[in-house]
Protein backbone atom coordinates (compact mmCIF):
# COMPACT_ATOMS: atom_id res chain seq x y z
CA UNK A 1 0.00 0.00 0.00
CA UNK A 2 1.41 3.55 -0.73
CA UNK A 3 0.83 4.83 2.48
CA UNK A 4 2.55 7.76 3.16
CA UNK A 5 5.20 7.47 6.07
CA UNK A 6 3.76 9.39 9.73
CA UNK A 7 7.58 11.03 10.08
CA UNK A 8 6.67 11.98 13.60
CA UNK A 9 5.35 9.29 14.58
CA UNK A 10 8.14 7.20 13.57
CA UNK A 11 10.08 9.08 15.38
CA UNK A 12 8.39 8.96 18.44
CA UNK A 13 7.90 5.11 18.16
CA UNK A 14 11.83 5.03 18.30
CA UNK A 15 12.28 7.06 21.45
CA UNK A 16 13.54 10.19 19.59
CA UNK A 17 12.12 13.81 19.95
CA UNK A 18 9.66 15.52 17.14
CA UNK A 19 9.70 19.08 17.36
CA UNK A 20 6.94 21.06 15.28
CA UNK A 21 7.32 24.52 13.32
CA UNK A 22 3.50 26.43 14.33
CA UNK A 23 2.18 27.79 11.42
CA UNK A 24 0.25 31.16 12.39
CA UNK A 25 1.56 33.55 9.69
CA UNK A 26 2.27 31.28 6.83
CA UNK A 27 -0.32 30.86 3.75
CA UNK A 28 1.97 29.41 1.07
CA UNK A 29 2.43 25.88 -0.05
CA UNK A 30 6.16 26.12 0.22
CA UNK A 31 5.79 26.68 3.79
CA UNK A 32 5.94 22.89 4.86
CA UNK A 33 9.61 22.46 2.62
CA UNK A 34 11.09 25.56 4.64
CA UNK A 35 10.01 23.84 7.70
CA UNK A 36 11.79 20.99 6.75
CA UNK A 37 14.74 22.38 5.26
CA UNK A 38 15.18 23.88 8.81
CA UNK A 39 15.01 20.53 9.69
CA UNK A 40 11.67 20.33 11.73
CA UNK A 41 9.39 16.87 11.68
CA UNK A 42 6.01 18.46 11.78
CA UNK A 43 4.21 20.87 10.53
CA UNK A 44 1.31 22.55 13.16
CA UNK A 45 -1.22 24.16 10.98
CA UNK A 46 -3.13 26.22 13.91
CA UNK A 47 -6.88 26.71 13.55
CA UNK A 48 -7.25 27.58 16.85
CA UNK A 49 -5.51 30.98 17.88
CA UNK A 50 -5.66 31.70 13.93
CA UNK A 51 -7.82 33.03 11.20
CA UNK A 52 -6.63 30.21 8.39
CA UNK A 53 -9.21 28.52 6.64
CA UNK A 54 -9.82 24.67 5.56
CA UNK A 55 -9.06 24.96 2.28
CA UNK A 56 -5.70 27.10 3.16
CA UNK A 57 -4.79 24.30 5.89
CA UNK A 58 -5.66 21.54 3.25
CA UNK A 59 -3.01 23.00 0.78
CA UNK A 60 -0.82 23.72 3.77
CA UNK A 61 -1.02 19.73 4.86
CA UNK A 62 -0.93 18.04 1.11
CA UNK A 63 2.25 19.80 0.27
CA UNK A 64 3.57 19.22 3.95
CA UNK A 65 2.97 15.30 3.59
CA UNK A 66 5.06 15.34 -0.32
CA UNK A 67 7.94 17.42 1.31
CA UNK A 68 8.47 14.66 4.12
CA UNK A 69 7.09 16.94 7.14
CA UNK A 70 4.51 15.74 9.06
CA UNK A 71 0.95 17.99 8.60
CA UNK A 72 -0.97 17.92 11.84
CA UNK A 73 -3.82 20.51 12.29
CA UNK A 74 -5.10 21.74 15.91
CA UNK A 75 -8.46 22.27 15.64
CA UNK A 76 -10.74 24.65 17.41
CA UNK A 77 -11.99 22.19 19.92
CA UNK A 78 -13.99 18.98 20.48
CA UNK A 79 -16.53 18.66 17.66
CA UNK A 80 -15.92 15.85 15.68
CA UNK A 81 -15.91 17.28 12.37
CA UNK A 82 -13.20 19.97 13.02
CA UNK A 83 -10.71 16.79 12.99
CA UNK A 84 -12.67 14.60 10.46
CA UNK A 85 -12.60 17.05 7.52
CA UNK A 86 -8.92 17.74 7.51
CA UNK A 87 -7.94 14.07 8.61
CA UNK A 88 -9.98 13.45 5.37
CA UNK A 89 -8.29 16.18 3.20
CA UNK A 90 -4.59 17.51 4.52
CA UNK A 91 -3.30 15.75 7.72
CA UNK A 92 -1.84 12.83 9.35
CA UNK A 93 -2.63 14.08 12.62
CA UNK A 94 -5.07 16.17 14.99
CA UNK A 95 -4.24 18.36 18.32
CA UNK A 96 -7.29 18.86 20.22
CA UNK A 97 -7.34 21.63 22.63
CA UNK A 98 -8.82 21.17 26.19
CA UNK A 99 -9.55 18.17 26.83
CA UNK A 100 -9.92 17.65 30.89
CA UNK A 101 -11.57 14.25 31.61
CA UNK A 102 -11.03 10.53 29.96
CA UNK A 103 -14.62 10.37 28.87
CA UNK A 104 -13.44 13.75 26.29
CA UNK A 105 -10.49 11.87 25.48
CA UNK A 106 -12.34 8.73 24.35
CA UNK A 107 -15.00 10.83 22.55
CA UNK A 108 -12.08 12.68 20.67
CA UNK A 109 -10.48 9.12 20.00
CA UNK A 110 -13.62 7.86 18.58
CA UNK A 111 -14.57 10.35 16.21
CA UNK A 112 -10.63 10.30 14.53
CA UNK A 113 -10.06 6.66 13.63
CA UNK A 114 -12.24 4.58 11.57
CA UNK A 115 -14.62 1.27 13.00
CA UNK A 116 -13.35 -0.99 14.57
CA UNK A 117 -11.23 1.31 17.02
CA UNK A 118 -13.87 4.44 16.26
CA UNK A 119 -16.90 5.95 14.84
CA UNK A 120 -15.71 8.05 11.52
CA UNK A 121 -16.61 7.65 8.47
CA UNK A 122 -14.95 6.16 5.46
CA UNK A 123 -14.21 7.97 2.20
CA UNK A 124 -12.39 8.43 -1.10
CA UNK A 125 -9.41 9.56 -2.13
CA UNK A 126 -7.59 10.21 0.54
CA UNK A 127 -3.97 12.12 0.29
CA UNK A 128 -2.69 10.16 2.75
CA UNK A 129 -2.61 7.05 0.28
CA UNK A 130 -1.92 9.18 -2.62
CA UNK A 131 -5.60 9.33 -3.35
CA UNK A 132 -5.64 5.77 -4.42
CA UNK A 133 -7.81 4.55 -1.55
CA UNK A 134 -10.27 2.71 -3.98
CA UNK A 135 -7.17 0.33 -4.81
CA UNK A 136 -7.05 -1.47 -1.58
CA UNK A 137 -9.52 -3.74 0.33
CA UNK A 138 -11.42 -1.25 2.59
CA UNK A 139 -10.97 -3.53 5.93
CA UNK A 140 -6.96 -3.34 4.95
CA UNK A 141 -7.24 0.43 4.16
CA UNK A 142 -8.92 1.42 7.84
CA UNK A 143 -6.01 -0.72 10.02
CA UNK A 144 -3.58 0.87 8.17
CA UNK A 145 -4.64 4.90 8.40
CA UNK A 146 -5.85 4.35 11.88
CA UNK A 147 -2.06 3.23 12.51
CA UNK A 148 -0.71 6.25 10.87
CA UNK A 149 -2.71 8.63 12.66
CA UNK A 150 -1.40 10.56 16.07
CA UNK A 151 -3.91 11.64 17.98
CA UNK A 152 -2.63 14.61 20.38
CA UNK A 153 -4.79 15.65 23.43
CA UNK A 154 -3.73 19.08 25.39
CA UNK A 155 -3.55 19.25 29.12
CA UNK A 156 -4.58 23.01 29.93
CA UNK A 157 -6.05 22.90 33.48
CA UNK A 158 -5.54 21.74 36.57
CA UNK A 159 -8.73 19.25 35.97
CA UNK A 160 -6.93 17.53 33.08
CA UNK A 161 -3.63 16.68 35.13
CA UNK A 162 -5.42 15.76 37.99
CA UNK A 163 -7.02 13.20 35.32
CA UNK A 164 -4.15 12.53 33.55
CA UNK A 165 -3.69 8.78 34.51
CA UNK A 166 -7.43 8.13 33.22
CA UNK A 167 -7.00 10.24 30.19
CA UNK A 168 -3.45 7.96 29.46
CA UNK A 169 -5.44 5.13 29.64
CA UNK A 170 -7.71 5.94 26.59
CA UNK A 171 -6.91 3.04 23.82
CA UNK A 172 -6.37 5.54 20.44
CA UNK A 173 -4.62 8.59 22.02
CA UNK A 174 -1.12 8.65 21.26
CA UNK A 175 0.19 11.96 23.14
CA UNK A 176 -0.29 14.31 25.92
CA UNK A 177 0.46 17.72 25.50
CA UNK A 178 0.57 20.33 28.33
CA UNK A 179 -0.30 23.59 26.51
CA UNK A 180 1.73 25.08 29.18
CA UNK A 181 0.39 28.74 29.37
CA UNK A 182 -3.40 27.75 29.67
CA UNK A 183 -2.44 25.61 32.84
CA UNK A 184 -0.72 28.62 34.13
CA UNK A 185 -3.58 30.78 33.82
CA UNK A 186 -5.71 27.86 35.13
CA UNK A 187 -3.68 27.64 37.85
CA UNK A 188 -3.50 31.39 38.71
CA UNK A 189 0.14 31.73 38.19
CA UNK A 190 -0.55 32.83 34.59
CA UNK A 191 3.41 33.45 32.91
CA UNK A 192 5.30 31.14 35.51
CA UNK A 193 5.89 28.72 32.93
CA UNK A 194 8.63 27.35 35.76
CA UNK A 195 6.45 27.19 38.67
CA UNK A 196 7.04 24.68 40.75
CA UNK A 197 3.13 23.71 40.04
CA UNK A 198 3.89 23.58 36.82
CA UNK A 199 7.44 21.29 37.17
CA UNK A 200 4.72 19.28 39.14
CA UNK A 201 2.03 19.13 36.36
CA UNK A 202 4.26 17.80 33.87
CA UNK A 203 6.09 15.26 36.64
CA UNK A 204 2.41 13.83 36.61
CA UNK A 205 1.85 14.14 33.08
CA UNK A 206 4.91 12.52 32.34
CA UNK A 207 4.34 9.44 34.56
CA UNK A 208 1.20 8.86 33.32
CA UNK A 209 2.27 8.83 29.51
CA UNK A 210 4.86 6.53 30.78
CA UNK A 211 2.48 3.94 32.63
CA UNK A 212 0.67 4.06 29.60
CA UNK A 213 2.75 3.49 26.52
CA UNK A 214 1.89 7.13 25.57
CA UNK A 215 4.29 10.01 24.14
CA UNK A 216 4.62 12.74 26.73
CA UNK A 217 4.85 16.72 24.97
CA UNK A 218 5.16 20.11 25.72
CA UNK A 219 3.76 23.54 24.21
CA UNK A 220 4.00 27.07 24.82
CA UNK A 221 7.57 27.17 26.04
CA UNK A 222 10.51 28.25 24.18
CA UNK A 223 12.65 29.33 26.96
CA UNK A 224 15.89 27.30 26.34
CA UNK A 225 16.52 26.36 29.94
CA UNK A 226 12.81 25.51 30.65
CA UNK A 227 12.71 23.27 27.24
CA UNK A 228 15.72 21.67 28.73
CA UNK A 229 14.16 20.68 31.82
CA UNK A 230 10.90 19.17 30.53
CA UNK A 231 12.57 17.39 27.44
CA UNK A 232 15.19 15.92 30.63
CA UNK A 233 11.92 15.23 32.45
CA UNK A 234 10.51 13.03 29.37
CA UNK A 235 8.70 15.50 26.90
CA UNK A 236 9.40 13.72 23.40
CA UNK A 237 6.54 15.47 21.20
CA UNK A 238 7.71 19.10 21.20
CA UNK A 239 6.08 22.36 20.11
CA UNK A 240 9.37 23.96 19.01
CA UNK A 241 8.92 27.22 17.14
CA UNK A 242 6.15 29.74 15.97
CA UNK A 243 6.68 31.35 12.38
CA UNK A 244 5.41 34.88 13.95
CA UNK A 245 7.86 34.79 16.46
CA UNK A 246 10.94 33.88 14.33
CA UNK A 247 10.19 36.60 11.52
CA UNK A 248 9.71 38.71 14.76
CA UNK A 249 13.06 37.24 16.65
CA UNK A 250 14.98 37.65 13.12
CA UNK A 251 13.81 41.31 12.49
CA UNK A 252 14.68 42.59 15.55
CA UNK A 253 18.41 40.92 15.43
CA UNK A 254 18.98 42.50 11.81
CA UNK A 255 17.69 46.06 13.03
CA UNK A 256 19.77 46.00 16.01
CA UNK A 257 22.52 45.40 13.49
CA UNK A 258 21.65 47.47 10.84
CA UNK A 259 21.01 50.10 13.71
CA UNK A 260 24.77 49.81 14.80
CA UNK A 261 25.73 51.03 11.15
CA UNK A 262 23.78 54.62 11.31
CA UNK A 263 26.66 56.80 11.02
CA UNK A 264 27.57 58.86 14.24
Amino acid sequence: MSLIPNAAKERLARGRIAAGFSVRQGRTADTGLVAKACGFHWLMLDLEHNAMDLDTASALGVAAMAAGITPIARVPGPEPWQATRLLDTAVQGVIVPHVDTAEAAARVAAACRFPPAGLRSLTGGMPQVSFASSSYPAAELVHRLNENILLVVMLESGEAIANADAIAAVPGVDVLLIGTNDLCADLGITGQLGHERVVEAYGRMIAAARRHGKVAGMAGVYDHALMECYVGMGCRFLQGAVDLALIMQAGRDRMRFLDGLEPA
